[in-house]
């Protein structure tokens, strides 16, 4: 009989501490939050219980609430006054988002600032780009793009996010910026980012599905794997200082092979749809919310992400250990 015994090293909880090989804390965390016109609003998201649509007075209150929480940063979704065909306000200099950077960074300015940079949110149609007859135009679509990463470095983000999946738009955003004088933002682009299921909830959270079609020709097929990791390297090559998977959850895989590529911090997302079935599910009785929350952390930095956008940042903090 062999003398190796695994279970000794589970017998007890200080045990189990002393070698566990993956932990998630606070550090590795980055809340996710929607800011709209108006003020004193602060309007509970329906498909996505314990989010809400905050007015910007009442964002750099929350921006306030997550720095004192030890949480490092936030990630800004816009929505704003009107749309129109070439998503405006994404890149105007008093837009939602640029006003809502300026007033957390007047009052806030140690938490980092992330702005996510696409057109989804602002156009008529809901595409992530310029639409011309039936197909979005990659090449037309960097400059607006490019134009808005600028405008949100001017307010003062930190780190701007292109989630769009356009060919090139990390090169035209990094040429940009530089240009412009803004050499030290910092570019996490949404590297591989599938046409996922997944995203149901945020696209009523931001009003941004799609009026016609689907994303299905510019982001990623579920199927594909390495394809993420060419979409990676054109990504590093283009200028991005960090890449992301998204989602997170059904793409684990995905964030392995990516960490094993590079050595430039890996982010994941823990996106709308996979938080939204953890409450469903745990607003049922069905699962300890608490336990499944930290074990889909884990498993995330456990995959190799160096940084998890998720909408349980705030009630992770008060549950990792």
């Amino acid at each position: 009989m062999s003398h190796i015994r695994p279970r000794r090293l589970r017998s007890s909880a200080a045990m189990r501490r002393i070698v566990r090989e993956t932990r998630v804390s606070v550090d590795d965390l980055i809340y996710p939050v929607f800011v709209t016109h108006g003020s004193g609003l602060r309007e509970e998201i329906e498909s996505m219980p314990g989010c809400f649509r905050f007015s910007v007075d009442e964002l750099v209150d929350e921006a306030t609430k997550v720095r004192d929480m030890g949480i490092p940063g936030l990630l800004l979704f816009g929505l704003p006054m009107h749309k129109d065909e070439c998503g405006s306000e994404a890149y105007a200099d008093d837009g939602i988002v640029q006003n809502a950077v300026r007033a957390i960074k007047s009052r806030v300015d140690d938490l980092l600032v992330i702005t996510d940079v696409c057109l989804c949110e602002y156009t008529s149609h809901g595409h992530c780009g310029i639409v011309r007859g039936d197909k979005v135009d990659n090449d037309s679509t960097l400059e607006l793009l490019a134009k808005a990463a600028v405008s949100h470095a001017a307010a003062g983000a930190d780190i701007v996010a292109p989630s769009d999946m356009m060919d090139f738009r990390v090169a035209a955003i990094r040429d940009a910026l530089d240009t412009s004088g803004h050499l030290d933002t910092v570019i996490m682009s949404y590297s591989a980012k599938y046409a996922s299921g997944f995203y149901g909830p945020f696209r009523c959270a931001a009003d941004c599905a799609p009026q016609h079609g689907d994303r299905s020709s510019y982001q990623m097929d579920p199927a594909n794997g390495r394809e993420a990791l060419r979409e990676v390297a054109l990504d590093i090559d283009e200028g991005a200082d960090i890449v992301m998977v998204k989602p997170a959850l059904a793409y684990l895989d995905i964030i392995r092979s990516v960490r094993e590529i590079t050595d430039l911090p890996v982010a994941a997302y823990n996106v709308s749809g996979e938080y939204a079935m953890v409450k469903a599910a745990s607003a049922n009785g069905w699962i300890d919310e608490q336990r499944v929350v930290t074990e889909i952390l884990t498993a995330i930095k456990r995959a190799g992400a160096d940084i998890i956008l998720t909408y349980h940042a705030k009630d992770a903090v008060k549950w990792l250990r």
